[in-house]
């Protein structure tokens, strides 16, 4: 049996299909390179075609193997500041700390983040600790898997107000190329996804979500078809008949291009349709 995944990642193939190949109302160009010393820069703008507003981010990483310590740092035209260093399977192996800070030079105002992280053989467990002024809140959560079969739990704890603030559940099976998720979110918030991979060129998923007390139900069906090697399409739509879809080329090697837009087929022809462009470059 492998490592499972953390809470987070439960789910994620079906997650990945309706979220990746799109960027509707915006216009985004990110880029990647490494330097020869090995440090790898990332740096990301986009511009929102409804509003207007531009926002950018720049983020370094510099990993020094030999010690498994990884230092990250962010900066947004949020003016906020995070840093990250993070030891990994050095004390022990699967065990991965990392302490977490961020500063706002506008308000001085400042926050940290203690993360802890322990992965094997049929279990990966984490516990991440917010430091606050009022009193720290605790996240904690825990996967276990046998044989495909996955359970996972959630929570966090506000200490200043003694009372838990999440209380999650999930259920799951994974095999090769099929995956199913299914969580409870506090007791009223239930949700599920199917991910099937088709064939090699083929991937689809179901989401489905519903509210206790409500009559309300979403759900959404979605796909990817791997056209080539190099350009692939995207198709999605929702029960509030929202259809999006999403075309990525490869133009080059490192370069590529994202096309998207968003129909709302309730109102075709009041317009609010949106698209989205995107470029990715990696050197």
């Amino acid at each position: 049996m492998a490592v499972p995944p953390a809470y987070s990642d439960l789910g994620k193939a079906a997650k990945d299909i309706f979220s990746k190949g799109y960027g509707f109302g915006t216009v985004k160009l990110d880029l990647k390179t490494k330097a020869q010393s090995g440090v790898e820069f990332s740096t990301g703008g986009s511009s929102n075609t409804d509003t207007g507003k531009a926002s950018g981010n720049l983020e370094t990483k510099y990993k020094v193997n030999e010690l498994g310590l990884t230092f990250n740092q962010k900066w947004n035209t949020d003016n906020t500041l995070t840093t990250e260093v993070t030891l990994e399977d050095q004390l022990a192996k699967g065990l991965k700390l990392a302490l977490d800070t961020s500063f706002v030079p506008n308000t001085g105002k400042k926050s940290a983040k203690l993360k802890t992280g322990y992965k094997r053989d049929y279990v990966n467990v984490g516990c991440d600790i917010d430091f606050d002024l009022a009193g720290p809140t605790v996240h904690a959560a825990a996967v276990l898997g046998y044989e495909g079969w996955l359970a996972g739990y959630q929570m966090a704890f506000d200490t200043a107000k003694s009372k838990l603030a999440q209380n999650n559940f999930a259920l799951g099976y994974k095999a090769g190329d099929f995956q199913l998720h299914t969580n409870v979110n506090d007791g009223t918030e239930f949700g599920g996804s199917i991910y099937q991979k088709v064939n090699d060129q083929l991937e689809t998923a179901v989401n489905l979500a519903w509210t206790a007390g409500s009559n309300n139900t979403r759900f959404g069906i979605a796909a990817k078809y791997q056209l080539d090697k190099d350009a692939s399409l995207s198709a999605k739509v929702n029960n509030a008949s929202l259809v999006g879809v999403g075309y990525t080329q490869a133009l080059r090697p490192g370069v590529k291009l994202t096309l998207s837009a968003l129909i709302d087929a309730k109102n075709f022809n009041a317009g609010g349709h949106k698209v989205g462009l995107g470029f990715e470059l990696e050197v």
